[in-house]
């Protein structure tokens, strides 16, 4: 009988370690997906004011992000002739945004006079990353290396 009582224990402990094994199996899920947030690789100039200016620095922005006002000031700052500063806000123009699939803001690009996206910013940039990409796009070489926030296309 106790070698009976020892097999049915030995049957129970088995099926409860197979039982528990199947069930950490099945609450293990997967990592979640992550989006692909990527910055425009061409505008279309002509959807911008300032289009006839050698360089464009196109500021996406939503009124309710906190950080898109402060990347919005910094790029003010590198405005001049050569280079004309436009900020776009989701609320005063989503088709822009829907356009050009902006999914998150801010999201600052640098395109030349063909339109061709040559450095862009997803999140808070400084204004010094925009001098340098600035003056990297004009004379390829000059700045230095990318930053660590930089996204999107090299310059070239």
């Amino acid at each position: 009988m106790d070698v009976s009582r020892l097999a049915i224990a030995v049957a129970i402990v088995a099926i409860a370690v197979i039982v528990a094994v199947v069930q950490r199996r099945r609450r293990r899920v997967d990592a979640p997906t992550q989006p692909a947030v990527r910055a425009p690789a061409q505008l279309d100039r002509h959807d911008f004011e300032g289009a006839d200016t050698e360089w464009l620095l196109v500021v996406f922005t939503s009124a309710t992000c906190q950080t898109c006002a402060d990347v919005a000031r910094k790029a003010q700052v590198v405005a001049s002739s050569a280079v004309h500063v436009v900020e776009v806000e989701y609320g005063a123009d989503r088709e822009l945004h829907r356009r050009y699939a902006i999914e998150a803001v801010p999201t600052t690009v640098l395109a030349g006079h063909d339109g061709v996206v040559r450095m862009s910013f997803l999140g808070p940039v400084s204004a010094t990353d925009l001098w340098a990409a600035i003056a990297e796009a004009r004379e390829p070489g000059s700045g230095p290396e990318p930053c660590h926030g930089h996204h999107g296309p090299p310059i070239g």
